[in-house]
């Protein structure tokens, strides 16, 4: 099976956002970077990455990086000695902020979702 450059596009975009979201994590990055300036990592404009993303997955680059974000933010409510504010400062989001975000993709709010996933 032949791998195209539209899917080799989407697989280096996911493992930037991968190592992108650890890198702000580990403080290495100071705040989460504009699907612009990813695309400038990359070595491709904007408007291709959007473009390929798009045509290959059907989803919106952001969309990607917003459920990457979800599943790291999940991966740390699972540990108690994290307040919801401290996932949320460690995320680079403003707390109340980070709830609406959490919620928006998930229908649940942070809190929900500790109580939910630690029975």
């Amino acid at each position: 099976m032949k791998i195209t450059s539209a899917r080799l596009l989407c697989n280096r975009y996911l493992d930037f956002l991968d190592l992108h979201i650890q890198n702000v994590i580990d403080q290495i990055d100071e705040e989460f970077l504009e699907i612009n300036q990813i695309a400038k990592k990359l070595n491709i404009s904007h408007v291709h990455l959007t473009d390929t993303i798009q045509k290959e997955t059907g989803h919106h680059p952001c969309y990607f990086y917003d459920l990457k974000i979800i599943e790291v933010a999940k991966q740390l409510l699972h540990n108690k000695n994290n307040s919801i504010a401290d996932v949320a400062r460690i995320l680079t989001y403003d707390p109340s902020n980070f709830s609406k975000f959490f919620k928006k993709f998930t229908q649940t709010t942070p809190g929900q979702y500790r109580k939910i996933s630690l029975k």
